[in-house]
Formats: structure tokens, sequence, C-alpha cells
């Protein structure tokens, strides 16, 4: 049994930015008992935003947020601006031994990447594939995103390996999610578990739709949506976690 979470941390900040809480992510993140974590929006590098963090921390929100607790975590830089840059990130409490970063980004306006991570989860015969998505804000631009990250996986994941994929898809929608299901045949651990899609934007009080966890070679044993009004002072997005058994 894993235990797993993603979370959009708003690089560290509160709705609408209101207030850099990247303290109180850490100490939620830490109560969730996660072996792995699937985070978005990190902002690894801030000249401005990194002095908000605590003295004895010299590096970005990653390893602040790792700390003692995720012996590995992997980085893919996304977006790149003049005081720094931010993407998504993956804490492993398992030993990551190969990382990938892919560009997916569907228009010069929005960068967007995709993060691969293989865990290698002790007495599992096959490593654990994980990837972190941030996908885009316009459903064409998430189609094409999930087409290219469709095609990596038929290229670079065996079709018997364990394979979460988990983040902040946008897909209120939800028609680009089922046709990335039925291509990969997987599925979303929420609508499998209880019929729908888990309600995570915004966090306070969760409308839409928009963050997903597929898995192929596991079997959902809890699910749950960590949100409500403790989320004003920590991000615009709720957590989504999942217990899950290797098959």
């Amino acid at each position: 049994m894993i235990n797993i979470a993603t979370f959009n941390i708003h690089k560290g900040f509160t709705h609408f930015n209101a207030r850099f809480a990247l303290q109180g992510q850490r100490e939620m993140l830490r109560k969730l008992n996660a072996d792995i974590i699937f985070l978005q929006e990190v902002q690894d590098v801030h000249i401005k935003h990194s002095k908000r963090l605590n003295a004895s921390s010299t590096s970005g929100q990653l390893e602040y947020l790792a700390d003692s607790i995720w012996s590995d975590h992997a980085y893919g830089k996304n977006a790149a601006y003049p005081s720094g840059h931010h993407g998504n990130a993956v804490l492993s409490k398992f030993p990551i031994i190969n990382i990938y970063n892919q560009d997916i980004s569907a228009h010069t306006a929005e960068q967007r990447g995709m993060l691969h991570c293989e865990i290698q989860v002790p007495q599992w015969g096959q490593p654990l594939h994980a990837i972190c998505l941030h996908l885009g804000l316009f459903a064409s631009w998430r189609r094409k995103q999930l087409i290219d990250v469709a095609n990596f996986i038929e290229q670079q994941v065996p079709a018997d390996a364990p394979l979460i994929i988990a983040g902040d898809f946008n897909d209120w929608s939800q028609r680009a999610g089922r046709e990335f299901a039925k291509r990969l045949n997987i599925k979303e651990v929420f609508e499998h578990h209880q019929g729908s899609h888990a309600r995570s934007f915004p966090a306070m009080l969760p409308i839409l739709k928009v963050d997903r966890i597929y898995v192929r070679g596991f079997d959902v044993k809890q699910v749950k949506v960590h949100a409500g009004a403790r989320f004003l002072t920590l991000s615009d997005h709720a957590i989504l976690t999942a217990s899950l058994a290797k098959t």
C-alpha cells in the first residue's frame, strides 16, 4: 500500500496572492502521511520570495517542502522569468532512480511541462512510473498536451508497469480526461471510487473539478479531498489524496 497526494501550491501563496503561505503548506503536507506527493507551481527559484523562507533555507521551495520527510525529490522547470522559475515537482520517501522533464507547452503564451520519475519502491519487481502534470487553461491546448503525454507513455512506460499520473489538469469540462483515460486504459481514482471526479477549486468551497489522479496497476482503497475554510490561509487548490494497493 502506498499513500499519494497532489497539490497545486500556487507558488506558495493563498488565493489571489493575498498571503505567502509556504510554511503552512509544508505543515499540512506533513500531516498527510503521503509516501509520494505530486506538486504543481513550485517556485524553486525566486529572488524576492526566497527571503520569506526560514533563515536556514538557502535553496528554493522544493527542498524546503521536502525537508527531512521526503528523502528524494525531483523538479521540472516549466516557466522561467528574470526573477526565477517555477514548475512541477515530486517528493518521494522511496528512491527516485530516473528523472525526465519534457516541455509540453501548446502555445508561447503559457509554459507547461511533464515531469516523469521512475521510483524504486521496496519489494516491487518494477519501478513505479510517476508523472506530474499541469495542463493549459484552454481546451485545445489541453487536448494537444494530453496527446503528447499519451504518446510518451505508450513509448516509454511498459504496459505492465505501475503508473500514476497526477496534477492540475484544468479540465473542468472533463472531456479531454475521458479520451486520455480510455486511450491509456487508466482510471481516475475519485471517479472509480466514488463515481465522479473530485471538486478541488477553489479550495475554500470547491466547485470545479480540475485536479486529477489517474492510475494503472493499482486497486483504489481510499480517496479524500482536503479542502474548506482552513485553505483561506494555504492555497487556491484543495489537496487530493489516495491510498493505493498494487495489483
